[in-house]
């Protein structure tokens, strides 16, 4: 998606799909969510002064966390390597998995153990030879772990409103930095049309689904985030012709297989259960 942009400098577009997130947040608010908004301040003002100071933590750090992986992906993307920035998306769901097992205490059965060295495996693959992308790749996927597994905790408000609360705020601390990094304003409507897009469909969209989505154990969430990158894969080959490795497909080949090893238990659960309630109704 950011393919029509490449003529733009990426910190460029990193501020302004920031910035059209946060206004167009902010208009869905002020048109739909103003009852939710309410709730959220009142639901708020009746927790205990140290719930207060938790929640306040987490929503201001769950901002600054998120700034810093936007912001971190930029500069690698434009310092370091194309390929460290790619590799961010492969080693986050592993750095998240691991956070939850640590911080939140979630327990993973041996398989999932296995599933979770083979996407590391796949990630040392892809960063053989130079251990620099991995480092700074782990500098990316750190920052958004860390955003999904404190999200866990910062519960009983709209999802919504908090996504709102974070990007506004990811947005005002990007504002400091823009007259000092911003280029010159675009002129090309094009430029403004796909900023929309990628704001609409590529971030506000998959940041609340990943909120919505921590009803599951946030472990799995991360084991589902591999996803992202697999679609990535398979389109640059089949759709932009890019060419493709051996390396790289073994590398995905394993990704895609440590998906379906770590849910396989969710899996294999729901069929049982089918079954279960197929022999009840016989």
């Amino acid at each position: 998606m950011l393919k029509p942009l490449a003529a733009y400098p990426s910190v460029d577009i990193l501020f302004y799909r920031v910035f059209s997130c946060a206004i167009l947040m902010l208009i869905i608010v002020a048109l739909f969510k103003r009852q939710a908004v309410n709730e959220t301040i009142n639901t708020y003002k009746a927790l205990p002064a140290y719930k207060k100071r938790k929640i306040l933590l987490l929503n201001v750090g769950g901002s600054i966390l998120l700034t810093i992986n936007w912001f971190s992906f930029i500069y690698v993307l434009n310092h370091v390597s194309i390929k460290a920035a790619s590799l961010a998306y492969l080693v986050c769901p592993i750095l998240t998995t691991l956070l939850a097992w640590a911080i939140l205490r979630e327990r993973l059965s041996k398989p999932q153990w296995g599933a979770i060295g083979l996407s590391l495996a796949s990630c040392l693959l892809l960063s053989y030879s130079n251990i620099i992308d991995m480092f700074y790749s782990i500098i990316i996927g750190l920052s958004y772990a860390a955003y999904l597994v404190s999200q866990r905790q910062n519960k009983g408000f709209d999802k919504f409103i908090v996504l709102t609360f974070h990007i506004v705020l990811s947005a005002l601390i990007l504002l400091l930095f823009y007259p000092r990094l911003g280029g010159p304003v675009p002129a090309e409507g094009e430029f403004y049309f796909y900023i929309e897009i990628i704001a609409v469909a590529f971030t506000i969209i998959p940041l609340f689904l990943n909120l919505f989505a921590l009803k599951l154990t946030s472990s799995t969430l991360g084991m589902l985030l591999n996803i992202n990158p697999i679609i990535g894969f398979t389109l640059a080959g089949l759709l932009y012709r890019e060419r493709i490795s051996q390396v790289q497909i073994i590398a995905y080949s394993l990704i895609f297989v440590s998906v379906l090893v770590f849910n396989a238990h969710h899996l294999f659960s729901g069929k049982k259960q089918q079954a279960a309630l197929g022999s009840q109704v016989n």
